[in-house]
């Protein structure tokens, strides 16, 4: 027999050479093992540890083999198991051998694709023998293309000669290393199919991944956290579309520091928990968790998709933090970047030697704007890859939701693309038919699994049906990013006041299209970096104008109809553009007109709440009704949101001068009083405290298609929101929570003692 595959690691079936091998009817068993450097090499009996005989050395580079007679194997026990004892110039060791586990090795655990996590990857394996277990790790690997494919690690010296892996007619290399636990670090060593080694490969399925420098996959056993999130988990009543869903966007490496460090995943329990629960946020989305090598990509350019980033702790401790924030009532959403990958050597490019992931054409396959390779979606392995992959961040991680980033780039071929640049689809078109199919059946899968999930589209474009049922047509989404709205709404914010009423339809357009999809409004960390200013610094006018402009913008944005989205340090009007390198400044916070916004935001944040209008019907014409949608000469608008309840209902004023309007005249739907619940202009938010008043009768004077109006004074740069008086809570619902005693922010909105207007 040839050892030359063997010797040269381009061994594909090396369960056909080593192991134990019958040498005929009743002539015994052959035992061929492969240990480079070795000096000696004896056989022991698995159970007795009776030695069987010493190896004889058939090739001098660390191949050995023992025959045992027949006689000798039927006075063992049942089956043949065996272990060897190991002899190397600096010391011996014993070791049970891997290929006598060959039905381990290539027994399949699960067939499904969306759970094709569970087959491929590293598993901590028993195997039970006589009533007594081996324990080990099965590591499975995808590399059809391969000549060789081995297993190196801790275990094993990172020698790629010791561990061959073996081949099987559906592309995945198989192996069950005994001895080999919880902890263990490895990769893949492949070889192409001209032989060349590749750098060692990251595991595809790694639940956690070192960093710079090693970038080790490690084994790690999901059974082992035990989760306390039951009552979270098992809710029956959600029903997103009329839930508050109020997210607060976060870069875990910038949100806070601690001893020059950022959190990690344990101490963000302690810190980030208590303080979304105060400022009543219902949801944190955590920018890209997946593990990634290049702290400036933020986590969008991800190599280890199955693995929380190790810079902030192990995967227990992200389960621990998933759990608390589940236990505090407080959903999680990830981004998720199935839209490309980078080319670092040890990640998915080029995987085995051929383009496996990655589409082979770059005019399809190479993404020249973010210098990364773009998945190929009309291969079976790539799309149950990426299914699995969002199931199991549902399934193990409990997660409520992933936002899908950069989907547009997805779903067309020219995306970035000029003339010439791009591959058409069958039918001539710009539409990627491969990646739609991908995106459908994403989102089938995840709803069919986790009907309770939320899957939001990041899409720039006007593709149709985002969010709509994929049996109409759609992508299936649950939500789209309005990235209009806000592109529109920041366009005419940072437009000098007396220019304004020149744009005022950039403020009103969004309503033409606001129920075509489920929206939700984001302010992202797009928005606050690369040159984009703050959004305090997007604001034109003086310091005391900016902040007015900010607030009455932010009261704008939790009226209009659509979820909330904003993105971290935006809630205290954070001075300058986000930087990955540093924590946010929470120091402005000892200056008023910071502690002020945050108050403002807390204060919008629990009457959002605590108010169906503003979240009842987003997706429905009859939540919404324009008062004044045209007083451009005024630069202010009105309007009216319904709870389903239309008796409970919300008046909205915004004015964006610096110019007060005084006596506005607004058509109302109730014959009420309507009471102010929220002015932006407030001292308590370091307003300027113009004399608005708290309570208004209104007049059976018909005006903006209601039968009733009233008068009020709308302070400048502001936003007001009032409610009829009938359907008023307790005032003690509609004061923030606070630690101690407050002022109701409703009661700031004048220094004077309010009185009743007619």
């Amino acid at each position: 027999m040839s050892y030359d595959d063997l010797l040269n690691c381009r061994c594909a079936l090396p369960f056909d050479i080593l192991g134990v091998r019958d040498m005929g009817e009743n002539k015994g068993k052959q035992i061929t093992c492969w240990f480079p450097s070795a000096t000696r090499v004896k056989l022991l009996d698995w159970l007795t540890a009776e030695p069987l005989g010493t190896m004889k050395k058939v090739d001098p580079n660390g191949v050995f083999q023992i025959k045992l007679s027949q006689k000798t194997v039927d006075g063992l026990v049942e089956k043949l198991f065996y272990r060897f004892e190991v002899t190397y110039q600096d010391g011996t060791w014993e070791k049970l051998d891997p290929y006598q586990f060959s039905d381990v090795a290539f027994k399949d655990f699960e067939h499904d694709a969306a759970t094709l996590y569970r087959n491929q990857g590293a598993h901590k394996t028993t195997y039970e023998i006589h009533g007594r277990e081996v324990h080990g790790t099965r590591f499975a690997v995808y590399a059809p293309s391969a000549r060789a494919v081995s297993v190196v690690g801790d275990f094993n010296h990172w020698d790629g000669r010791t561990h061959p892996m073996g081949a099987c007619h559906d592309g995945i290399w198989r192996l069950f290393i005994p001895d080999v636990g919880d902890g263990a670090g490895y990769k893949f060593e492949v070889k192409s199919p001209q032989g060349d080694v590749l750098p060692h490969k990251i595991d595809p399925f790694a639940a956690t991944i070192d960093q710079f420098p090693s970038f080790a996959s490690r084994v790690y056993d999901h059974s082992r956290y035990t989760w306390n999130d039951s009552a979270w988990q098992q809710r029956q009543d959600i029903e997103h579309l009329e839930a508050p869903l109020n997210i607060y966007e976060i870069h875990l490496g910038s949100w806070k520091f601690k001893d020059g460090k950022p959190l990690s995943y344990l101490e963000l329990i302690d810190e980030l928990i208590p303080y979304i629960k105060d400022m009543g946020y219902t949801h944190i989305e955590l920018m890209p968790v997946s593990e990634f090598p290049f702290d400036g990509s933020w986590g969008y350019q991800p190599v280890g998709m199955y693995a929380p980033t190790s810079r902030f702790g192990s995967p227990d401790d992200f389960k621990a933090f998933v759990d608390a924030c589940h236990q505090a009532e407080i959903g999680i959403i990830v981004d998720w970047v199935p839209a490309h990958f980078p080319t670092d050597g040890h990640g998915l490019a080029n995987f085995d030697g051929t383009p496996l992931y990655e589409y082979p054409d770059p005019r399809k396959g190479w993404h020249k704007d973010w210098n990364s390779l773009i998945y190929d979606y009309g291969r079976e392995h790539v799309c149950q890859y990426l299914i699995s992959n969002a199931i199991y961040w549902f399934s193990e991680f409990h997660i409520d939701g992933i936002r899908v980033d950069a989907v547009a780039s997805m779903l067309y071929l020219d995306y970035a693309r000029n003339d010439g640049e791009w591959v058409a689809n069958a039918f001539g078109g710009n539409h990627n038919l491969e990646a739609i199919d991908f995106i459908k059946r994403l989102n089938e899968t995840i709803y069919l699994n986790f009907p309770k999930a939320m899957t939001i589209a990041e899409e720039s474009t006007a593709f149709a049906g985002v969010s709509k049922p994929t049996y109409t047509g759609g992508l299936g989404f649950g939500f789209k990013w309005n990235m209009g709205w806000m592109n529109d709404n920041l366009r005419y914010m940072q437009k000098d006041h007396i220019y304004r009423k020149y744009h005022h339809n950039e403020l009103t357009f969004s309503m033409v299209y606001a129920f075509d999809e489920h929206f939700v409004l984001p302010l992202s960390h797009d928005e606050v970096v690369h040159g984009k200013r703050s959004l305090l610094d997007k604001m034109p006018g003086d310091p005391w104008q900016k902040f007015a402009n900010l607030r009455a913008f932010m009261g704008y944005m939790y009226a209009h109809p659509g979820k909330i989205l904003n993105f971290m340090g935006s809630e205290f009007a954070q001075g300058h553009e986000w930087n990955y390198r540093v924590s946010l400044d929470w120091h402005l916070l000892d200056v008023d007109w910071h502690a002020g916004h945050k108050k403002m935001i807390r204060d919008l944040n629990h009457l959002y709440l605590q108010e169906p209008s503003l979240y009842e019907q987003d997706y429905s014409g009859a939540g919404f009704t324009w008062l004044a949608a045209d007083d451009y000469e005024n630069s202010v608008v009105s309007f009216v949101r319904f709870a389903k309840d239309r008796s409970d209902h919300l008046v909205v004023l915004v004015n964006l001068t610096p110019v007060p309007r005084e006596h506005y005249q607004i058509g109302v739907p109730e014959d009420d009083y309507y009471q102010v619940i929220l002015n932006t202009d407030s001292t308590y938010y370091s307003g300027s405290n113009y004399e608005v008043g708290e309570l208004f009768a209104t007049e059976s004077k018909p005006l903006h298609g209601q039968q009733q109006s009233l008068t009020i004074n709308i302070p400048p740069l502001a936003t007001i929101i009032l409610k009829p008086r009938n359907k008023l809570p307790a005032e003690s619902q509609l004061k923030p929570p606070a630690k101690k005693k407050a002022k109701s922010a409703t009661k700031k909105t004048s220094t004077k003692k309010s009185k009743l207007k007619k």
